[in-house]
This record gives C-alpha cells, sequence and structure tokens, in this order.
C-alpha cells in the first residue's frame, strides 16, 4: 500500500465554484448565497423538531443553542413533556405531516430523532418541502429507504447530516489518516462488535395488548408500519429489537462502531452476507447474539476486505472473536482521547520543521472510564463496543463511537508518530450541519456520504435474521438468490403512507 493517503474530498460546494456553477467572485457573498437559498451566517435558522424526548430531545436542544426552535412535534406527550415545557411558546403537534402543513413557512430546517421505521417517511416529507434535515442513526431500517433519502438529497438539493455523532470525533479523522499513511498496511480483515442491550429479545409471540396511554398518539407512533395492538413493549425504547421497528444493534452501536472503518476503507456496497453464528431467534426480534461475515470488493487501490460483525460480543459467549497473536493485550482499552493535562491532539504530532522520531508522541492520554455495558475487558479477546482492524504491517483498534484510537500490540505506540493531518476538523456535528445549511461545505455525515453506510448496515440487519449466503445485486438493490431476504429490504407500508420521491 502506498504511504500517501488517498483523496477524502468528498464534498461539492467548493468543487461547484471550481466549475464554475458559482461566480467566484460571489464566494462569501451574502445576496449569492441567498441566491442559492441559503442564510447568511449571522442569520439564526428557525429549526423544527420531529421527536423532541430522548436523541431527538439531544438534537433539539443542541440546535438551540445557535439557532431559533420554532415548532415541536411529538407523538408521546409524556416523553417530550420537558423540553415541551421548556419550550412552552412554540406550537406543539402530534403530527409531523400535520406540523408541516401549517408551519412549512416558518421553518428552514429540522432534526428527526424518532423511532427507526420512520426516519424515511419524516425526512421525505421534509426534504421535499425544501428543508434542510438533520436524521438521527441509523438513518433507516430498511436498505431501500437509504437508497431513497440519498436520491431524494440530491433531488430536492438540501443540507442533510445523519445523526452519527462518531464522524465529527478527532479520533474518527486521526484512524483514518493513520490507515490512509500505512501505519497498518493493506487492510484486509476488519472485525466490529457491539455489547449486548436490555431489549427484548428471543420473543416467539406479539406481546399482549394493553390499554393506549392518554399521552401517547399510537396510531402516528405507527405511522407508515402495519397497525397492531399497542404494547407497553414497544414504547419509548425497546422497539429497536422488533424486526419492523428497529434494527437491534446495528442502528443503536454498529453505526457508530463501524464508521471509523467505513470512513477508512471507504467501503461501498459488499458482494455477499452470511450469518456464521446465532443465538436465540426469533422471527419478532432480532437474535440475542449473533455473527454475520460480509465481503467487499476492491475500492480503487485497496484490497477487498472481509469484516466479520459481532452482534452483542461478550467475554463470556463462547463465541467471542480471540484475536490471533494478542493472548496479553486488552483489544478495546478504554477510549483514550485527549492528551494529558488537556492538550489537544496536534500537540503529539511532530512539528513540521522536525524530522526524526519522537518517543510516545503518538499516544493519546487516557481517561478513565469503562465501556459501558460490559464486564472488565480481558486479554486477547474482543469485547465491547469498537472495532479491530487487521492490515498486513499491524492491527488496529477503535472504540465506542472512534473516540480512542490504538496501535497493536501497543509496545508500537512507543516510537510511533501520528501523520500529518488530512482532513478538515470538524467545528461540531450539529455546527458542521447548520454550517451547510448556511452555504457552507456539506456537513461530514451529509446523506451523500452516509446514506450507502445506511444501506449496507441495513443489509446486516437482514442478514441476522436469514440465513444462508446472501448474494447481494447493489445496482438493483435485490439479493440474488434469495426471496426470504428480498423481502426484507423494503418495508410493508401501509395503504396511503407509500413513499416515492
Amino acid at each position: 500500500m502506498s504511504e500517501q493517503p488517498p483523496s477524502r474530498r468528498r464534498f461539492v460546494f467548493f468543487g461547484a465554484l471550481l466549475s464554475g456553477a458559482v461566480p467566484i467572485g460571489g464566494l462569501g457573498s451574502v445576496p449569492s448565497l441567498r441566491a442559492l437559498g441559503y442564510k447568511p451566517f449571522y442569520d439564526r435558522l428557525n429549526v423544527a423538531a420531529i421527536g423532541c424526548g430522548g436523541q431527538g430531545g439531544v438534537d433539539l436542544n443542541d440546535a438551540a443553542k445557535s439557532e431559533t426552535i420554532v415548532a415541536l412535534c411529538d407523538v408521546d406527550q409524556a416523553r417530550a413533556a420537558i423540553n415541551f415545557n421548556r419550550f412552552d411558546k412554540q406550537p406543539k403537534f402530534k403530527d409531523y405531516r400535520r406540523m408541516l402543513d401549517k408551519e412549512g413557512r416558518h421553518i428552514d430546517a429540522v432534526t428527526i430523532g424518532i423511532p427507526d421505521h420512520m426516519h424515511a417517511a419524516a425526512a421525505l416529507a421534509c426534504m421535499q418541502m425544501g428543508k434542510h434535515v438533520y436524521c438521527e442513526k441509523p438513518l433507516t431500517r430498511t436498505p431501500w429507504e437509504a437508497r431513497l433519502l440519498k436520491d431524494a438529497a440530491a433531488k430536492y438539493k438540501v443540507a442533510t447530516q445523519m445523526g452519527n455523532q462518531g464522524f465529527s470525533h478527532e479520533s474518527h479523522r486521526v484512524a483514518a489518516e493513520m490507515v490512509w499513511s500505512g501505519a497498518i498496511g493493506d487492510v484486509k480483515e476488519v472485525h466490529v462488535c457491539t455489547t449486548p442491550d436490555s431489549t427484548p429479545r428471543e420473543l416467539q409471540a406479539l406481546p399482549p395488548e394493553e390499554g393506549i396511554p392518554s399521552t401517547l398518539a399510537w396510531d402516528e407512533w405507527l405511522g407508515a408500519a402495519q397497525k397492531r395492538p399497542y404494547s407497553s413493549y414497544y414504547v419509548p425504547y425497546n422497539w429497536r429489537a422488533f424486526l419492523e421497528f428497529g434494527t437491534g444493534q446495528i442502528g443503536n452501536w454498529a453505526t457508530h462502531t463501524a464508521g471509523p472503518a467505513q470512513t477508512a476503507l471507504q467501503l461501498c456496497a459488499p458482494v455477499s452476507l452470511e450469518r456464521i453464528s446465532v443465538k436465540g431467534e426469533s422471527k419478532i426480534t432480532y437474535p440475542t447474539s449473533a455473527s454475520v461475515r460480509l465481503e467487499f470488493p476492491a475500492r480503487g487501490s485497496m484490497p477487498p476486505v472481509t469484516m466479520f460483525y459481532h452482534e452483542a460480543a461478550t467475554a463470556a459467549g463462547s463465541d467471542v472473536y480471540r484475536v490471533p497473536g494478542m493472548e496479553n493485550e486488552i483489544i478495546l482499552p478504554p477510549p483514550s482521547n485527549l492528551a494529558p493535562k488537556g492538550r489537544p491532539m496536534e500537540a503529539r504530532r511532530r512539528p513540521a520543521n522536525s524530522s526524526g522520531p519522537q518517543p510516545g508522541s503518538g499516544r493519546y492520554g487516557v481517561r478513565n472510564f469503562s465501556p459501558r455495558g460490559t464486564e472488565p475487558p480481558q486479554p486477547g479477546v474482543l469485547t465491547g463496543n469498537g472495532s479491530l482492524l487487521v492490515g498486513t504491517r499491524g492491527m488496529m483498534a477503535t472504540v465506542d463511537r472512534g473516540e480512542g484510537v490504538h496501535l497493536l500490540p501497543s509496545a508500537r505506540w512507543a516510537e510511533y508518530v501520528l501523520p500529518p493531518p488530512l482532513l478538515t476538523r470538524s467545528p461540531g456535528h450539529m455546527a458542521d450541519w447548520i454550517r451547510a445549511c448556511k452555504g457552507g461545505e456539506p456537513g461530514c455525515a451529509d446523506f451523500s456520504i452516509t446514506a450507502p453506510y445506511a444501506e449496507w448496515l441495513a443489509l446486516v440487519a437482514i442478514a441476522l435474521v436469514v440465513p444462508g449466503k446472501l448474494l447481494w445485486d447493489a445496482d438493483h438493490l435485490r439479493f440474488t438468490n434469495s426471496a426470504q431476504a428480498n423481502q426484507l429490504v423494503k418495508p410493508s407500508f401501509r395503504p396511503g403512507r407509500e413513499l416515492k420521491l
């Protein structure tokens, strides 16, 4: 592999300038930006929120730090109560379609933080009205929806961002730069793992019907999904374990943990997926644990890659991955993304005018917290939330959303010097999107980048529940050898709630 990293310039705004699509003299000009449909940086965006509790509430308040909140929508008044009270003057809605109809003329942009099965419907409705969209991860529940949102963002020319916050982390970028510099050679094997979660698994029948709380609009919570009786099993959190509503740990954590590998290896669509182990199967929920093997083709000068996804990896599990030759190493230590005494990571790089190695200059300082939801890590075992990249010249592990990057064996850090920064650093995940809404570069998680990523992640969710080796035809968005798997590529919409550009 070349010591020079491949280009990662995926942004299009300045490309448009260079091509002549936007006059060079207009760069930074308020009239020119307004002519493109953008606001100047000092104007506040009018932002609406679809989903105001849980992570949706986090996104809402993050946007409110710099922009104006003008409308809120949530089907669950109890879960949204804190933010409904905080933004007490703004109009409130249970149906996002009614909010867009009534308040659309006042709205510039929308944050979406709702269950997976309604991401595509809400995001598409906003984009079709010319609203910029920030949509929580996973971008969609199915691969068909991911392709739809990618095409919609291009058609309606709005600023988009998936809420996979790790893409904005410093260490995420450092991991890619290390791979591109040749630190571990050609990467031909990757392992991605997630912890177990607390949602119900192994259900063999739908949960019993219960009375609908007065604070919940159950029919609107179901949205485009087929009708079914209400149960507290679903709301507010356990929905993610059910095949019709969520993507299990794929959407909860793998969207984060696979992120550094996605960026560093520029992964495209896999050619095949195969479930190689499973425990606790169900036709209603995702399995208790499982492993899936994916085969990715070569990308430019990068060789083909075999990826193994380990759902609910635990040190106590019989299917846990033991890393060859690393019996005495902690594979995923606690994240360590800050240099000692709070110094920025850039301070650990070799100065531009220096030469020769600087001992220890590549090692991040340590923050004292353990990987969530796991027992203490055991040497040589891949557990927790993270990923392992196996190269021809060594290994690299990334932790959680990418907060930590570690060469293996750890002794390699002693003389390692970080490569020069190549990627633009993020101002913050929400700020990155807001900048794009106002005419800046597209965000690092723009749908043009993250929809193809979300598409193959959704394929893994299918492979978790469909046995056999599945051959994927990305051009035609179908499996060539499994009718059962093809039934899961696109949602079964309730009549009248179908999606189309």
